[in-house]
C-alpha cells in the first residue's frame, strides 16, 4: 500500500474518531440531561398529585381520584402513574355491598370480623383507640378476630394482613356478623384486596423513533413517589414513572441533527486533508517514478525539486544514486561489449567463432531459410607450420580466411565465414541455389590458388558444401557438410563436393502428418531436466528450478530432435497447440506431485506474439494461482531479439498474473545489454558457452562477473547452464551467480 493510501486512512480514521467522539459525547450529555429532566418532572408531579388527591381519600373508591389521575396520564409526558393504599383496607360498607345475605336499605351493625389464618389476619384501624384495639385482638380467642364496638353510624376501618402465600392480595372471603335490633346475622363477604387504587400506564415508544434507536441508548427514569397522609398516619402513596418517549424524540432529533453536521464537517475535512497531503506528497510520485524508471534501467533525475526539506533531501539522493548507477551500468555494458567481442571474434582473423555460427544456424532455422552449409578446412597445416616461422603460419591462416571472408563480395545472397578451430572454417551461404554455390566455391579455389603460389603450398584446402535443411539440426547440417569434404578431399587437392537438394532425407509432407498425430492425440512426453540449485547463501544446493523438456518419437521409434519438431510445427501454424500441450501437462504435473520448486515451459515466439495465446495462458494461471510464481515462462534470446516490443508486452502481462519470465541462451549479440534493463526479467540463463573452460579463459570469467553485476543492479538473476568440470563450477560459485545446472 502506497504512503498516501496509508496517511490518508490514518488521518481519516483519526478525524472519525474525533467526530464520533464528539457525537457519542454530546448524544451521551444530552441524553443525561433529559434523564434528570424527565425523573425531577415525575417527582413534582408526583408531589403535586399527592396534596390533591389527599382529601379525597377519605373515600378511596371515589371516581374523581382515577379522572385526575388519567387526566394527567393522557398528557403523555408520564409511563405509568399508579396510586397505591398504605395497606389492604376496606370499610364496614364494603362488606355490606358485598354480602349477598344483607339488605343495602338496612344500617348494619359490624361486628367479629376475621379471616381464615391460611389467607392472614384481620386488625381494626380505630384512630382514637389504637391501643384498645390491640388489646381486643390479645383477649379475643379467635386468632383473626376484630370487633366493633363504636357506635351505629361510624364506618370503620379494616386492614387486611396477608400471609405468605397471599402477598399480593386477591379475592378473600370475610367472615363478619351483622347486627340491626334484634337481628343477628353471621355471614362471608368475598372482597377483592388489592392496594393499587388507580394505574394509569403508556407504551413507552413513539412512532418517530426507530426502535433500534431506543434499544441501543437505553434510559434509567427510576419510579419516584409522594405520600399521602392523614394526619400522622400515611393513607396511600402516589407513583410516577416518566415516559422516555418524549426524551427520545428530543434525544433522536438532536442526534440526527448532530450526526448531519459531523458528516458535512468530516467530508469538508477529508477534501482539506486529501488536497493537503496531495500537495505534501505529490513530491513522492516523482520520486517513486524515478525509482521505477532506474529499477527498468532508465537513469532519469528530478528536476523540480521539493521544497519539503525531508523530501528535497531524498529527491536530490534519488538524483545522485541514478547518476552514479547510470556511470557504473555505462562502464559496465562497454566492459560487457568489448568481452562479447573478445569471446565471438577470432583475435586472429576476425572471424566470427563457432559459437556465432550456431547461433546464426539457430536463426535459419527459425526463419526457415535456404542456401548451403560449407566446411572448409586447410590441408596439413601442422607440416606447414614445422617448416614455417609462427609469424609466417599466422599470415597463411590470416590470408587464408581473408579469401573467405571477402567472399561475399559481388556474390547474391549473404555470405558468412567463421573459425571453428586452427585449421576448420565453416561458412553459411544463405539464399544461395546450387548452381550459385558452385560459382560460390570456384571463386574461392581461384583466390586459393593465387595464395598457393604465393606461400608454395600446392594443397590449400578442401571444400564440402551441403543444401539447407530447414528440419534438421546444426550437427545434423555439421555431418553432411562433413561427409561432402570427404567425398572432396577423395576427389584430389583443393577439391569442392557440393551434395544435391535431392539429398534431403524426408518428404515434408510426411513430417507435417507426423508432427500434427503427435500433437493432437499428445504423443508426447514432458521430462523435467536441467536441475539448477542454489549456489551459495544458507540455502545452498536446494533445488531451485527444473526445465520442462519434450520428448517425442517418429514412425521408425527414433526420438525427434526438438528443434526439428519445433521447425516443422512453425512451418505449419501448428507450434500453438503444441505450447498449451505443454502448459497443461508441466501444471498438471506440478499439482499432482506437490511441486516446491520452479518449472521453466520454452515457448516459441509465434505463441508470445498470439494474443489467443497469450489470453489462455493468463487464464490457466488463475486458475491455478497456487503456483503461479513457480511457472516460469522460457524465450530464447534470439526469440526475443525478433520481436523485442511483443516480448516486453508478454512479459508485462505474465507478470500481472504472477508467473515469471526468463531470457534462456542468452547471448550479447542478439540482446545488447542495454535492452535488458527495460525488460522487467525475473532470470537470465546463459549460454553454455559462456561457462564452458571459464576457469581456463580470464575473458569469459570478465564476462560473466560483469554480467552479474549488471544484473544485481537490476535485480535479476542470473543462471549457469551445464557446467560439465568442478573447476567451472567452482568458478561460478565466486562470481555468485544465483543457480546453475549440470
Amino acid at each position: 500500500m502506497s504512503l498516501s493510501k496509508q496517511l490518508y486512512i490514518i488521518i481519516s480514521l483519526i478525524f472519525f474518531m474525533i467526530f464520533a467522539g464528539n457525537f457519542l459525547i454530546s448524544v451521551k450529555n444530552t441524553k443525561e440531561y433529559l434523564e434528570s429532566e424527565s425523573v425531577t418532572k415525575a417527582q413534582d408531579t408526583a408531589t403535586s398529585l399527592g396534596m390533591t388527591l389527599k382529601a379525597l381519600l377519605k373515600n378511596k373508591k371515589d371516581p374523581e381520584i382515577e379522572s385526575i389521575l388519567r387526566a394527567i396520564g393522557n398528557r403523555g409526558f408520564y409511563k405509568e402513574i399508579r396510586l397505591e393504599d398504605t395497606a389492604f383496607t376496606f370499610l364496614d360498607s364494603e362488606i355490606i355491598e358485598s354480602s349477598k345475605n344483607l339488605s343495602q336499605d338496612i344500617l348494619w351493625k359490624i361486628n367479629e370480623v376475621s379471616v381464615d389464618i391460611k389467607y392472614g389476619s384481620i386488625q381494626l384501624e380505630n384512630d382514637d383507640d389504637d391501643f384498645g384495639n390491640e388489646l381486643l385482638e390479645l383477649e379475643n380467642d379467635e386468632v383473626n378476630l376484630a370487633s366493633n364496638n363504636n357506635d351505629d353510624e361510624k364506618n370503620n376501618v379494616y386492614t387486611f394482613v396477608p400471609s405468605k402465600e397471599y402477598l399480593n392480595g386477591g379475592m378473600i372471603p370475610i367472615k363478619f356478623s351483622a347486627s340491626y335490633e334484634d337481628q343477628l346475622i353471621n355471614s362471608i363477604a368475598n372482597l377483592d384486596l388489592n392496594k393499587v387504587l388507580v394505574n394509569i400506564s403508556r407504551d413507552v415508544k413513539f412512532e418517530s423513533v426507530p426502535q433500534w434507536f431506543i434499544d441501543s441508548l437505553p434510559m434509567e427514569m427510576p419510579e419516584k413517589k409522594s405520600e399521602i397522609s392523614d394526619g400522622w398516619k400515611t393513607t396511600a402513596t402516589i407513583y410516577v414513572s416518566a415516559n422516555p418517549g418524549e426524551a427520545y424524540a428530543k434525544l433522536y432529533e438532536q442526534a440526527e441533527g448532530a450526526i448531519y453536521y459531523a458528516f458535512v464537517a468530516f467530508v469538508i475535512s477529508i477534501v482539506l486533508l486529501i488536497i493537503f497531503l496531495r500537495l505534501i506528497l505529490q513530491p513522492l510520485d516523482s520520486i517513486e517514478s524515478l525509482a521505477v524508471s532506474i529499477a527498468q534501467g532508465k537513469f532519469e533525475t528530478i528536476k523540480k525539486l521539493p521544497w519539503t526539506t525531508e523530501i528535497r533531501n531524498v529527491a536530490i539522493a534519488m538524483n545522485d544514486m541514478s547518476t552514479k548507477i547510470e556511470g557504473v551500468m555505462t562502464k559496465l555494458n562497454k566492459n560487457l561489449e568489448n568481452m562479447t567481442q573478445k569471446l565471438s571474434i577470432d583475435g586472429l582473423t576476425g572471424l566470427s567463432l563457432k559459437q556465432t555460427f550456431e547461433t546464426d544456424m539457430k536463426k535459419m532455422f527459425m526463419s526457415n531459410a535456404s542456401g548451403y552449409v560449407l566446411t572448409v578446412k586447410i590441408d596439413d597445416l601442422g607440416s606447414f607450420a614445422k617448416t614455417n616461422s609462427s609469424k609466417e603460419v599466422n599470415g597463411f591462416i590470416k590470408s587464408f580466411a581473408s579469401i573467405l571472408k571477402e567472399s561475399n563480395l559481388n556474390t547474391e545472397g549473404e555470405i558468412e565465414a567463421y573459425r571453428f578451430y586452427g585449421s576448420e572454417f565453416a561458412i553459411i551461404a544463405k539464399g544461395l541455389t546450387y548452381q550459385k554455390t558452385q560459382e560460390l566455391t570456384l571463386k574461392i579455389n581461384e583466390e586459393f590458388e593465387k595464395l598457393s603460389k604465393k606461400i608454395n603450398k600446392s594443397d590449400i584446402a578442401h571444400i564440402g558444401a551441403t543444401p539447407f535443411n530447414p528440419i534438421g539440426t546444426t550437427p545434423e547440417m555439421l555431418d553432411s557438410a562433413n561427409e561432402a569434404y570427404q567425398t572432396a578431399k577423395q576427389i584430389g587437392p583443393n577439391e569442392v563436393h557440393i551434395r544435391d537438394e535431392n539429398d534431403l532425407a524426408r518428404d515434408m509432407d510426411a513430417w507435417k502428418q507426423l508432427i500434427f498425430d503427435i500433437i493432437d492425440n499428445g504423443k508426447f512426453t514432458v521430462s523435467f531436466i536441467g536441475d539448477a540449485l542454489r549456489l551459495n547463501g544458507e540455502d545452498e544446493g536446494k533445488l531451485l528450478m527444473q526445465e520442462a523438456f519434450t520428448c517425442a518419437n517418429d514412425k521408425d521409434d527414433k526420438q525427434i530432435p526438438i528443434g526439428t519438431f519445433v521447425s516443422i510445427a512453425e512451418k505449419y501454424n501448428k507450434v500453438i497447440d503444441f505450447d498449451k500441450a505443454v502448459v497443461e501437462k508441466v501444471i498438471n504435473h506440478m499439482n499432482t506431485n506437490n511441486i516446491s520448486h520452479d518449472i521453466s515451459i520454452n515457448l516459441s515466439l509465434d505463441s508470445i506474439k498470439d494474443a489467443s495465446f497469450i489470453n489462455w495462458v493468463k487464464t490457466i494461471i488463475n486458475r491455478n494461482q497456487s503456483i503461479a510464481s513457480q511457472l516460469i515462462f522460457s524465450i530464447t534470446a534470439y526469440g526475443v531479439a525478433k520481436d523485442v516490443e511483443q516480448f516486453r508486452q508478454f512479459a508485462n502481462e505474465i507478470h500481472n498474473v504472477g508467473a515469471k519470465i526468463i531470457i534462456k541462451r542468452f547471448e550479447t549479440k542478439f540482446i545488447p545489454l542495454d535492452n535488458i534493463k527495460g525488460f522487467n526479467l525475473d532470470y537470465i540463463r546463459l549460454a553454455r558457452d559462456y561457462t564452458n573452460d571459464i576457469s581456463q579463459d580470464a575473458s569469459k570469467e570478465g564476462f560473466v562477473e560483469a554480467l552479474q553485476e549488471l544484473s544485481s543492479l537490476l535485480n535479476i538473476k542470473v543462471f549457469a547452464e551445464n557446467i560439465k568440470s568442478d573447476d567451472d563450477y567452482e568458478y561460478v560459485k565466486r562470481l555468485n551467480l544465483y543457480g546453475a545446472s549440470r
